[in-house]
């Protein structure tokens, strides 16, 4: 459980990082990002760049509309072999994604910001975590398809989803759920 008094403002509607702090003892309201605070991947940019900055963008888009808080805003992207994958458009992209991620190693990095508004200026972290996906057979990419449970997800998959062909090499679990915790425990206590 959390030791950190204060309550949080996370600025996410996922369900994933809203059950990640319920389950770690955090007090905390949601206030959803507008969309275009979600968008502008930047040719040139790294994978770390391009998380960092998206959650500094989210946390800068809803410190507009809260006045004095302490705002969470995180981005999550999977990365193989150079190339970002985001959440899928539809099943189709999402076999795509899940097909190039098949016995590859691959990557998972969240850009973490916390920013007390307006007191302090942003603090902007990335964390990531190095994974391995056994070779998936049709039919298991067929059922994994089936289920839905692809979708909102960045990489097309979800580590929490407890399928034994995804292997967490190195690094935080909870960053590839979508909120690395450890490293959020990390920079509150910073403050």
């Amino acid at each position: 459980m959390s030791v950190f008094a204060r309550k949080l403002t996370l600025a996410s509607g996922s369900p994933r990082r809203k059950q990640l702090l319920t389950e770690h003892g955090y007090d905390f309201e949601v206030h959803v990002p507008s969309e275009s605070a979600e968008c502008g991947v930047c040719s040139g940019e790294s994978p770390p760049e391009l998380v960092a900055r998206l959650a500094y963008q989210k946390a800068l888009d809803v410190s507009t509309r809260t006045g004095p808080a302490l705002i969470v805003a995180c981005d999550t992207m999977a990365e193989c072999h150079g190339q970002l994958l985001g959440k899928p458009r539809d099943e189709q992209h999402a076999r795509a994604m899940l097909t190039m991620l098949s016995g590859r190693e691959h990557r998972v990095y969240s850009g973490l910001c916390i920013w007390e508004v307006p007191e302090r200026e942003p603090l902007v972290e990335v964390d990531r975590t190095t994974l391995r996906m056994d070779t998936l057979t049709a039919e298991q990419l067929d059922e994994y398809l089936a289920t839905g449970l692809w979708e909102g997800k960045a990489g097309a998959f979800g580590y929490q989803d407890g399928y034994d062909w995804l292997h967490i090499v190195e690094g935080s679990p909870s960053n590839v759920v979508g909120l690395p915790m450890e490293l959020l425990a990390k920079m509150l206590a910073a403050l």
